[in-house]
């Protein structure tokens, strides 16, 4: 496998990405127990860090597992890891996991959190992506009960991305029980007649931080927005469709299931919020 040469982080020290190891009895390797989280940068200032950052300790609380560094640790972490790689744009990636113990299915006493973090260079979606849109299609939401903690257990979303890649698709539009839930990475959103509608913010979604940043660009191109619980059918018949994710921003999904969403464009709702993603991204130069 080749690898760049990009530098990564593991346990306090940098050093290439080729020559980063890690025991095969972490806990991140035998049982998925760790959590991570993913920063975009633009122009090598990170977006909406804070928010990113506050997610990942919930995540942690929630799983028991200490976080091993301050707010202020991971911010010099991070802006270390981007100093010291290329590029304008880039996404960070950094997890902690419970640590080296022997297998046991229970919480080891002593066990140190292995901290790994790399940085990947980010190339920002494209004129096509954004003017014809993305494809996706429909799925029973067959995940854990818990997809609201960013666990590094990720298989749940594997298999949905490869059922979406098999059928020549971008993303799925999940649903559990008939109600929409989210997509393998992604937020969804739905347009009907004006209003921006995002899936209810519980136990059965990843509340993305781009959840809370569509809902102010919305305050602030006078567009209404709620959440709601969405069946099927609703989605079926969006006049727009949407997602979100820290590296695919926001963009259009015009082929649901094969059939046009809407006029099977972008619609007028996307491109008020795409400019505002846009404006909040060049205030970072």
């Amino acid at each position: 496998m080749n690898f760049d040469d990009s530098i990564c982080h593991l346990n306090g020290d940098y050093l290439p990405l080729a020559d980063a190891r890690i025991s095969v009895l972490d806990r991140g390797f035998i049982f998925g127990d760790g959590i991570y989280e993913v920063v975009p940068v633009y122009y090598r200032k990170p977006f909406r860090f804070e928010h990113h950052l506050a997610r990942f300790e919930r995540s942690t609380r929630e799983i028991g597992l200490a976080n091993p560094l301050s707010r202020e640790g991971w911010r010099a972490l991070v802006e270390q890891l981007v100093a010291r790689n290329r590029g304008e744009h880039q996404f960070v990636y950094w997890q902690v996991t419970r640590g080296v113990a022997k297998r046991d299915f229970a919480f080891p006493k002593d066990a140190v959190p292995t901290v790994f973090a790399m940085t990947t260079p980010f190339t920002r979606p494209g004129e096509s992506q954004r003017t014809q849109g993305l494809s996706a299609v429909t799925r029973r939401d067959e995940r854990w009960l818990r997809c609201d903690v960013k666990s590094v257990s990720l298989l749940g979303a594997v298999l949905a991305r490869q059922f979406a890649a098999e059928q020549g698709a971008d993303e799925v539009v999940q649903f559990r029980d008939d109600v929409l839930t989210e997509g393998s990475a992604s937020n969804m959103w739905v347009v009907k007649d004006g209003t921006v509608i995002g899936a209810q913010r519980d136990h059965l979604i990843l509340e993305g931080i781009r959840y809370g940043f569509i809902e102010e660009l919305c305050r602030q191109a006078g567009v209404p927005f709620r959440v709601a619980r969405l069946s099927k059918d609703e989605v079926a018949a969006a006049d727009e469709l949407m997602l979100s994710a820290a590296t695919r921003e926001i963009l259009p999904i015009t082929r649901l299931d094969g059939r046009p969403v809407g006029t099977g464009a972008p619609g007028p709702i996307f491109a008020k919020l795409r400019a505002g993603y846009d404006a909040a991204i060049e205030a970072l130069r």
